[in-house]
């Protein structure tokens, strides 16, 4: 007899499994079902096919893939949750009793959650750790900005705030920061750790109000693991480089220890085909590295001192702040040999030794790796626009002027181009009505010229004949792919118009800004 393949027995139908029968296998609480889910990295899956999935029925429920809900079955910390609940009841039973020496040694006796076997679980590597760290910093830098509050505890703010100062100290004396944009989130930077992109935000220090529609029990549940992955991190990270942890105020690394690890680097890439491309994109970054060497710096009291003294100590430069701000300043405002006073407002008692500069200036400087004239970052100086670096165009996009100018691409004056053009075109025409009036003037006459040899353009040849492949091709694109290339062509054309549109808003710009300029000032 052939068995029968019933409905509901195989396929999609008994790869998920929803969050409610989940929580009966393990037998936990919601609270405690998110919250190992957190840890272990486990997330809820959308199906295909709700239908078939929900065994007829497309009420929308919250799925996992059952495999997943199997692999937690095994996890001992399931054990400490339930510890833990026990805990809660006799120490509220001793309290409720009025026992204060059971109470204290219930509390001495506390269950403790050990994450370690989980982290070791998700990331067997240290640069598979590196490469999950940008949410990691995220929310360890958001937490050590937060107040203190009912839901986000004192010892969970205190320990963010260390292990992110670690971490920036460790970026300090690699000199790994690569990029930096002040934007109204916060400051975006990035940096290359282990030869791994590390992307972050960090708060503005501004004064900062809960939202009532976050649940923070979710958010200190991350935070909790991203804590204990964060200071995995920071301990290996400092034992590569062979230095002490926890580190001490003052970090010093060895310049033989880069020189060795940029050596390693070289033996890598010396494989690859593209050696040009990496020579020169190591050589920015030495140069990035070295930017403000030889530069004393001075913080004013009204610029973040933090972040500014990370972005100057990681490009090489010295740097020392106020006294009422910060305590153990390396050198005074009165020293002669600062070079750049950081300050943000207009009036100050400017000394003739050094430049006055708005904080823009050093995170320009660190996108553009060189360093850029201080002439249009003076106090009270109108900015020029702050390009984010992390924004890389393609051909046919929009690119601004000023990230041209950057680039040191030779980008011209819109409106001294216009006006070139609009006096072009009227020699043009005073041409044409000179030849016009000849010929009206002139009787033709009969008579044989020589022929002269035809020019041809060999760029427009060239041009046509390529034009001519590439419509040859597009007829011998199948059907079905057909479609999708003329999707791919109906984006780069709307790509191409906005360009367009962007440059003549560009140029209306700066004919405008040139005639109020121009304009006579009206004395009152």
């Amino acid at each position: 007899m052939v068995n029968r393949k019933r409905k509901n027995e195989s396929g999609a139908a008994t790869a998920f499994i929803s969050r409610g029968k989940a929580i009966k296998i393990l037998q936990l609480s919601l609270q405690d079902f998110r919250r190992l889910c957190i840890l272990k990295g486990i997330y809820p899956q959308e199906p295909k096919h709700l239908k078939k999935v929900g065994k007829g029925s497309s009420e929308p429920k919250t799925y996992y893939f059952l495999k997943d809900i199997q692999f937690l079955k095994s996890e001992p910390i399931i054990e400490k949750f339930r510890d833990y609940k026990v805990f809660v009841r006799k120490l509220n039973t001793a309290v409720a009793k009025k026992e204060p020496g059971t109470a204290r040694r219930l509390r001495r006796s506390r269950p403790v959650f050990e994450l370690a076997h989980i982290i070791r679980e998700r990331y067997p590597t240290l640069v598979d750790a590196v490469r999950d760290l940008d949410d990691c910093l995220t929310m360890c830098f958001l937490f050590a900005c937060m107040p203190k509050n009912q839901k986000i505890h004192t010892e969970q703010i205190q320990f963010c705030r260390r292990l992110t100062l670690e971490f920036m100290k460790y970026l300090i004396s690699i000199r790994g920061l690569r990029k930096v944009f002040y934007a109204i989130q916060g400051i975006y930077y990035e940096a290359e750790v282990l030869g791994q992109t590390v992307t972050w935000v960090v708060p503005h220090k501004v004064a900062y109000e809960h939202p009532t529609d976050v649940d923070y029990r979710i958010m200190s549940t991350f935070v909790e693991f991203y804590c204990q992955l964060l200071g995995f991190i920071n301990f290996s990270l400092y034992t590569k480089i062979e230095a002490r942890y926890p580190p001490e105020l003052t970090l010093e690394v060895p310049s033989e220890i880069q020189v060795e690890s940029l050596a390693i680097k070289d033996e890598i890439y010396e494989e690859s085909a593209n050696k040009d491309k990496w020579k020169a994109e190591q050589e920015s970054v030495e140069r990035l590295q070295s930017l403000f060497e030889g530069l004393r710096f001075f913080i004013g009291r009204e610029v973040d001192c933090e972040s500014m003294v990370f972005h100057i100590r990681s490009c090489g430069g010295e740097v020392s702040w106020d006294n009422i701000v910060h305590e153990d300043a390396p050198y005074d405002a009165d020293d002669k040999r600062i070079t750049h006073h950081i300050v943000d407002r207009k009036q100050i008692e400017q000394s003739f030794s050094r430049y006055y500069i708005q904080p823009q200036w050093v995170a320009d400087c660190i996108n553009a790796r060189r360093l850029l004239p201080v002439k249009d970052y003076f106090p009270g100086a109108v900015l020029p626009p702050h390009l984010s670096p992390f924004v890389n165009e393609s051909d046919g996009d929009y690119v601004p002027p000023d990230k041209k100018r950057l680039m040191g691409e030779e980008v011209g004056s819109v409106v001294g181009d216009k006006q070139e053009e609009i006096s072009e075109d009227k020699a043009e025409n005073k041409d044409k009505k000179k030849k016009e009036e000849k010929n009206e003037e002139e009787v033709p006459k009969m008579s044989v010229v020589a022929g002269a040899v035809e020019c041809i353009d060999a760029g427009k040849k060239r041009k046509k004949e390529e034009d001519e492949v590439t419509r040859l091709r597009e007829m011998a694109i199948p059907k079905k792919q057909k479609r999708l290339y003329s999707k791919l062509k109906y984006r780069q054309k709307k790509t191409t118009q906005e360009a367009k549109k962007l440059e003549e808003k560009r140029q209306k710009y700066e004919l405008g800004e040139k005639k109020r300029k121009q304009a006579p000032k009206k004395i009152a």
